[in-house]
Protein backbone atom coordinates (compact mmCIF):
# COMPACT_ATOMS: atom_id res chain seq x y z
CA UNK A 1 0.00 0.00 0.00
CA UNK A 2 1.38 3.27 -1.04
CA UNK A 3 1.50 6.03 1.56
CA UNK A 4 0.03 9.12 0.20
CA UNK A 5 -1.02 12.28 1.87
CA UNK A 6 -4.60 11.15 1.40
CA UNK A 7 -4.02 7.81 3.24
CA UNK A 8 -2.11 9.53 6.04
CA UNK A 9 -4.90 12.12 6.33
CA UNK A 10 -7.62 9.41 6.48
CA UNK A 11 -5.67 7.37 9.05
CA UNK A 12 -5.22 10.49 11.17
CA UNK A 13 -8.94 11.23 11.05
CA UNK A 14 -9.86 7.61 11.92
CA UNK A 15 -7.33 7.57 14.78
CA UNK A 16 -8.58 10.94 16.04
CA UNK A 17 -12.21 9.77 15.99
CA UNK A 18 -11.27 6.54 17.79
CA UNK A 19 -9.33 8.37 20.52
CA UNK A 20 -12.14 10.90 20.93
CA UNK A 21 -14.73 8.11 21.27
CA UNK A 22 -12.51 6.30 23.77
CA UNK A 23 -12.18 9.35 26.01
CA UNK A 24 -15.83 10.34 25.62
CA UNK A 25 -16.94 6.84 26.64
CA UNK A 26 -14.69 7.01 29.69
CA UNK A 27 -16.26 10.35 30.58
CA UNK A 28 -19.78 8.93 30.23
CA UNK A 29 -18.82 5.83 32.23
CA UNK A 30 -17.51 8.02 35.04
CA UNK A 31 -20.77 10.01 34.93
CA UNK A 32 -22.77 6.80 35.28
CA UNK A 33 -20.56 5.70 38.17
CA UNK A 34 -21.10 9.07 39.85
CA UNK A 35 -24.89 8.58 39.59
CA UNK A 36 -24.82 5.17 41.32
CA UNK A 37 -26.79 5.31 44.53
CA UNK A 38 -25.85 3.64 47.80
CA UNK A 39 -27.60 0.33 48.37
CA UNK A 40 -29.80 1.72 51.15
CA UNK A 41 -30.92 4.82 49.21
CA UNK A 42 -34.55 5.20 48.10
CA UNK A 43 -35.31 4.83 44.42
CA UNK A 44 -37.34 8.05 44.54
CA UNK A 45 -38.06 10.93 46.91
CA UNK A 46 -41.16 13.10 46.70
CA UNK A 47 -41.73 16.43 48.45
CA UNK A 48 -44.98 18.26 49.05
CA UNK A 49 -47.06 15.09 48.54
CA UNK A 50 -50.83 15.47 48.13
CA UNK A 51 -52.38 12.23 46.85
CA UNK A 52 -56.06 11.57 46.26
CA UNK A 53 -57.42 8.02 46.18
CA UNK A 54 -60.63 7.51 44.26
CA UNK A 55 -63.12 4.70 43.82
CA UNK A 56 -65.51 4.98 40.88
CA UNK A 57 -64.77 8.70 40.60
CA UNK A 58 -65.44 9.41 44.29
CA UNK A 59 -62.57 10.56 46.54
CA UNK A 60 -62.23 8.00 49.35
CA UNK A 61 -58.97 9.24 50.89
CA UNK A 62 -56.35 11.96 50.66
CA UNK A 63 -52.78 11.69 51.86
CA UNK A 64 -50.54 14.67 52.57
CA UNK A 65 -46.90 14.67 53.60
CA UNK A 66 -43.93 16.99 53.32
CA UNK A 67 -41.72 14.10 52.19
CA UNK A 68 -42.11 10.54 50.94
CA UNK A 69 -39.30 8.08 50.22
CA UNK A 70 -39.91 5.11 47.92
CA UNK A 71 -38.02 1.91 48.75
CA UNK A 72 -40.14 -0.38 46.57
CA UNK A 73 -36.98 -1.54 44.80
CA UNK A 74 -35.87 -3.45 47.95
CA UNK A 75 -36.45 -7.13 48.79
CA UNK A 76 -39.13 -6.06 51.30
CA UNK A 77 -40.65 -3.04 49.51
CA UNK A 78 -41.98 -0.08 51.44
CA UNK A 79 -42.60 3.66 51.35
CA UNK A 80 -42.02 5.91 54.32
CA UNK A 81 -42.98 9.41 55.40
CA UNK A 82 -40.10 10.64 57.59
CA UNK A 83 -41.54 14.13 58.17
CA UNK A 84 -45.05 13.07 59.14
CA UNK A 85 -48.26 12.14 57.37
CA UNK A 86 -51.92 13.17 57.39
CA UNK A 87 -54.62 10.97 55.87
CA UNK A 88 -58.30 11.82 55.50
CA UNK A 89 -60.81 9.03 54.85
CA UNK A 90 -64.30 9.61 53.47
CA UNK A 91 -67.09 7.10 54.04
CA UNK A 92 -70.07 6.45 51.77
CA UNK A 93 -71.87 9.48 53.29
CA UNK A 94 -68.79 11.65 52.59
CA UNK A 95 -68.09 11.97 56.33
CA UNK A 96 -64.41 12.46 57.11
CA UNK A 97 -62.08 10.69 59.56
CA UNK A 98 -58.51 11.92 59.97
CA UNK A 99 -55.24 10.20 60.93
CA UNK A 100 -52.02 12.09 61.68
CA UNK A 101 -48.59 10.84 62.77
CA UNK A 102 -45.00 12.08 62.98
CA UNK A 103 -43.76 9.12 60.92
CA UNK A 104 -45.39 6.48 58.74
CA UNK A 105 -44.39 3.37 56.79
CA UNK A 106 -46.47 1.48 54.22
CA UNK A 107 -45.30 -2.10 53.65
CA UNK A 108 -46.33 -2.98 50.12
CA UNK A 109 -46.26 -6.80 50.32
CA UNK A 110 -48.20 -7.14 53.60
CA UNK A 111 -50.57 -4.16 53.32
CA UNK A 112 -49.52 -3.12 56.83
CA UNK A 113 -49.19 0.56 57.75
CA UNK A 114 -47.05 1.48 60.77
CA UNK A 115 -47.74 4.93 62.24
CA UNK A 116 -45.41 6.30 64.92
CA UNK A 117 -45.09 9.37 67.12
CA UNK A 118 -48.10 11.38 68.30
CA UNK A 119 -50.57 9.25 66.35
CA UNK A 120 -54.06 10.81 66.44
CA UNK A 121 -57.21 9.41 64.86
CA UNK A 122 -60.37 11.52 64.84
CA UNK A 123 -63.39 9.66 63.47
CA UNK A 124 -66.35 11.25 61.74
CA UNK A 125 -68.38 10.97 65.00
CA UNK A 126 -65.64 12.87 66.95
CA UNK A 127 -64.14 9.83 68.68
CA UNK A 128 -60.44 10.59 69.23
CA UNK A 129 -57.71 8.01 69.69
CA UNK A 130 -54.12 8.91 70.61
CA UNK A 131 -51.16 6.54 70.79
CA UNK A 132 -47.40 6.50 70.30
CA UNK A 133 -47.64 3.76 67.68
CA UNK A 134 -50.49 2.26 65.74
CA UNK A 135 -50.73 -0.41 63.06
CA UNK A 136 -53.39 -0.59 60.37
CA UNK A 137 -53.84 -3.81 58.42
CA UNK A 138 -55.37 -2.62 55.14
CA UNK A 139 -56.22 -6.15 54.02
CA UNK A 140 -58.22 -6.95 57.16
CA UNK A 141 -59.41 -3.34 57.83
CA UNK A 142 -58.05 -3.82 61.36
CA UNK A 143 -56.28 -1.33 63.68
CA UNK A 144 -54.15 -2.41 66.64
CA UNK A 145 -51.36 -1.50 69.06
CA UNK A 146 -49.60 -3.02 72.06
CA UNK A 147 -48.63 0.37 73.49
CA UNK A 148 -50.49 2.80 75.77
CA UNK A 149 -53.41 4.59 74.14
CA UNK A 150 -56.22 6.92 75.03
CA UNK A 151 -59.68 7.04 73.50
CA UNK A 152 -62.08 9.92 74.08
CA UNK A 153 -65.59 9.11 72.96
CA UNK A 154 -68.13 11.61 71.71
CA UNK A 155 -70.30 11.23 74.83
CA UNK A 156 -67.39 12.18 77.14
CA UNK A 157 -66.33 8.65 78.05
CA UNK A 158 -62.60 8.10 78.38
CA UNK A 159 -60.61 4.89 78.00
CA UNK A 160 -56.90 4.65 78.79
CA UNK A 161 -55.42 1.29 78.03
CA UNK A 162 -52.43 -0.80 77.16
CA UNK A 163 -53.09 -2.25 73.73
CA UNK A 164 -56.25 -2.75 71.72
CA UNK A 165 -57.64 -4.28 68.54
CA UNK A 166 -60.47 -2.80 66.51
CA UNK A 167 -62.04 -2.75 63.10
CA UNK A 168 -61.43 0.54 61.34
CA UNK A 169 -64.94 1.82 62.15
CA UNK A 170 -64.34 1.21 65.91
CA UNK A 171 -67.60 -0.73 66.10
CA UNK A 172 -65.77 -3.91 67.22
CA UNK A 173 -63.29 -2.64 69.82
CA UNK A 174 -61.30 -4.89 72.19
CA UNK A 175 -59.11 -3.30 74.85
CA UNK A 176 -56.51 -5.54 76.50
CA UNK A 177 -56.24 -3.70 79.82
CA UNK A 178 -57.75 -0.35 80.62
CA UNK A 179 -59.10 2.15 83.06
CA UNK A 180 -61.53 4.87 82.22
CA UNK A 181 -64.68 6.78 82.76
CA UNK A 182 -67.84 5.46 81.16
CA UNK A 183 -70.97 7.52 80.71
CA UNK A 184 -74.11 5.50 81.29
CA UNK A 185 -77.60 6.89 80.73
CA UNK A 186 -80.23 5.69 83.15
CA UNK A 187 -83.70 5.27 81.86
CA UNK A 188 -86.49 6.34 84.13
CA UNK A 189 -89.80 4.56 84.16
Amino acid sequence: MELTYRNIFLRSIVTGIFVTMLFSCEGNLQGVRDMEMPEDAPQAVGEGINLKYTDSGRVVATLRSDKMRDFTNKNFPYQDFPEGVEVEFYDDNNEKSTVTANYGVIYEDTGLIDLQGDVVIVTSDSTELTANQLYWDQNQNWIFTDLPNTIRFRNGALNEGMGFDSNQEFSNFRSRSNVGVQIIKEEQE
